[in-house]
């Protein structure tokens, strides 16, 4: 009996349920037909004033056909020759009143009674005024078919530029009205208030006049907030219909899409992310809610693909990548997130996206100006979608690296996105190490000559790409790297020096440089030699020294065999410049034994070839007593130190022997040294 009881109760629990649903289900219908029937009325109101629009337009094409006849009678009449100049003039003073009378009429709307016996046709007006015209040149009247336009179309319009929100339409401005709210109203209901709402929620408003359209304001704002708590707390089972999809696209649509206004900054290296302020958006208090709101929607459980890709097409992805142009970094951002999960939900536009971020890149490399915002976001979206590429990389993937990515590396601003880029390039050489070949050549290729900065980059994407290699990857480049090393240790910008110099802090360098040794060692060895204890940055000169205890301690029988070889160069150099300045005096000899000499007055420096000097100087400079000059330099590194109880203040110029030459050597415009 009891369980007899209980399938009773379940029973009449049952169609209880199906008489709740069947009654909500006739609301619903009956809700639904309401909406049809205002939709039928607004589309035959819509219809009507068509139809007036078009009944409208044929009466005003009517009437500039007629005015056109005039426009011609009045050519002919104008062109017949006037009878006397006294009647001529009395027509024109009389037709001119007829004219005055004709135009205010025009403009006030009214027709004014005419007087009998009066010309009043239009043809007589325009040919008077044609008339008029050719008679007195000097007042420049208007003419007759400026006198018409005038007349019947009023004056010309000027379209003034609207000067507010870059997505405000003037004509979409509605008023709206305050909806129940969706946590309190019935479950049955809800359905329909949300659709309602997001059809509020598409109008948009004009946030520039801060007075202008508060109420209407304010409720959209209450609106976005209510969706996003239903959709933060659960609150939209079964409500993520097709039409919620439709509904909700549409309001995305009408907020986000608009064409955005110019660039502040024309060239992207101008701008400085720490010290310039950004523009940011007006509208941003609602456009940050419609975007929570439907990133909210996209990562929903009830989202439904196959009902999204209806909505969600390549004009949608498209628009979607141009709004990466926003100079507001708050919209940039959220812009990120969204077609993170578009790439992720609707996989069919995965192609369509990775080639409209391609002819970006395009765009932003080869077109004038090259200004694009939102390069660094979208690089970090490919950060993600190379990390998920299926190996074999397929051959769109390696064109993407070379067409896409590594001529990015051309851009003046590549300060702004270049830790993105770099990402990207490593995460290529980390799924095919057979990849860092060529991107190592495309950096050398593109590689600075004079922007000290972009080349500290270079320098920075070169260690890194190089530390993902192993001893056979990177025996195909071994050569080019290392020549390249070579001639940035060598630059006279500090920082540049300073960066390559650290690479021998790393240990992936160092085991490389031990791997090929024969060639690494006398490469870099001319290029630290060259530079040590003569760079005009001390801390440089430290660094310098430091690694060629490195690389002595790499290889120290070739280490010697390579300084000897520096220091019988040096040799060769110093009996040069002797050679060389023999050959001076037995000129300067020969000169005075020529009776001529005698009322020419000669320059006698001192010394005027101190290269031999120099070059006996330099040859103590390498040899086994690199690591006692490195502790002296160590303890003596600050250039500043106190000496003798005052601050040492002047800073080391380079002691070069070719300069000092030079100095010596010169006389200004053959002036002797006592006019000096």
């Amino acid at each position: 009996l009891g369980l007899m009881g209980k399938e009773k109760d379940a029973e009449k629990e049952r169609k209880a349920r199906e008489k709740q649903a069947a009654k909500e289900a006739k609301e619903r219908e009956k809700a639904e037909a309401k909406e049809a029937k205002e939709r039928e009325k607004a589309l035959a109101k819509e219809k009507e004033r068509e139809a007036k629009e078009q009944a409208a337009l044929a009466k005003e094409r009517e009437k500039q056909e007629k005015l056109h006849k005039g426009s011609e009678k009045a050519a002919a009449a104008a062109a017949q020759p006037a009878a006397s100049p006294d009647k001529s003039m009395g027509d024109r003073t009389g037709s001119a009143s007829k004219l005055g009378a004709f135009n205010r009429r025009s403009m006030h709307g009214k027709k004014e009674p005419e007087k009998k016996g009066s010309s009043s046709s239009l043809a007589a007006a325009t040919a008077v005024a044609a008339a008029a015209a050719a008679a007195s040149p000097a007042h420049h009247p208007p003419s007759a078919m400026e006198a018409i336009q005038k007349a019947h179309l009023g004056a010309p319009l000027i379209r003034k530029e609207h000067q507010g929100s870059s997505r405000f339409r003037p004509n979409s401005a509605v008023q709206l009205e305050k909806l129940p709210s969706l946590q309190t109203c019935k479950a049955a209901e809800r359905h329909d208030l949300l659709v309602k709402k997001l059809r509020q929620c598409a109008n948009v408003y004009n946030f520039e006049d801060a007075t202008a359209d508060v109420k209407s304001k304010d409720i959209k704002r209450q609106a976005l907030e209510e969706m996003l708590q239903l959709l933060r707390n659960d609150q939209a089972r079964n409500l993520l219909t097709e039409t919620v999809h439709e509904e909700m696209c549409a309001m995305f649509t009408a907020n986000a899409f608009r064409v955005l206004s110019p660039p502040s900054v024309i060239n992207g290296a101008d701008y400085d992310p720490e010290e310039d302020e950004p523009v940011l958006e007006p509208s941003w208090p609602h456009l940050q809610g419609v975007y929570d709101l439907f990133c909210l929607f996209l990562e929903h459980s009830e989202f439904n693909q196959a009902i999204g890709r209806k909505f969600i097409d390549t004009t949608f992805a498209g628009r979607l990548l141009e709004l990466f142009d926003s100079e507001d970094p708050r919209e940039r951002d959220l812009l990120k997130s969204i077609l993170h999960r578009v790439y992720g939900k609707i996989v069919p536009l995965r192609g369509h996206i990775r080639r409209c971020i391609n002819d970006i890149f395009q765009r932003f490399v080869y077109e004038p100006p090259g200004k694009f915002n939102g390069i660094a976001e979208l690089l970090e979206i490919l950060g993600s979608i190379i990390n998920g590429f299926a190996l074999p990389l397929k051959e769109e993937h390696k064109g993407f690296l070379h067409k896409a990515l590594m001529p990015l590396h051309k851009a003046k601003s590549l300060a702004l996105f270049h830790q993105q880029l770099l990402f990207c390039v490593v995460q290529f050489v980390e799924k095919d190490v057979g990849l860092a070949n060529s991107i190592i050549h495309s950096l050398l290729h593109m590689w600075p000559r004079t922007h000290s900065p972009k080349e500290v980059m270079f320098l920075n994407e070169l260690e890194d790409i190089v530390s993902v290699l192993g001893p056979q990857d990177f025996a195909k480049i071994h050569e080019v790297f290392f020549q390249r090393l070579a001639r940035s240790v060598s630059s006279n910008h500090f920082q540049v020096a300073e960066r390559a110099l650290y690479f021998f802090n790393s240990e992936v360098i160092l085991d490389f440089v031990r791997t090929f040794a024969p060639l690494a060692v006398p490469t870099l060895f001319a290029a630290l030699s060259s530079k040590a204890r003569h760079h005009w940055n001390r801390n440089i000169n430290t660094l310098l020294l430091t690694s060629l205890k490195k690389l002595m301690d790499v290889d120290e029988p070739l280490f010697q065999q390579c300084a000897q070889a520096h220091k019988t160069e040096l040799a060769q150099q110093s009996a040069k410049m002797h050679d060389r300045a023999s050959q001076w005096q037995r000129l300067e000899q020969m000169a005075k034994s020529n009776p001529l000499s005698r009322s020419v007055e000669l320059f006698h420096p001192a010394e005027p070839f101190p290269a031999a000097a120099a070059g006996a100087a330099d040859d103590d400079t390498f040899d086994t007593a690199v690591v006692s000059e490195l502790q002296r330099l160590s303890m003596d590194s600050d250039p500043r130190a106190i000496k003798n109880g005052k601050m040492r203040r002047k800073s080391f110029l380079p002691q070069d022997a070719e300069v000092q030459m030079a100095i010596l050597a010169h006389t200004p415009h053959g002036l002797p040294t006592g006019n000096l």
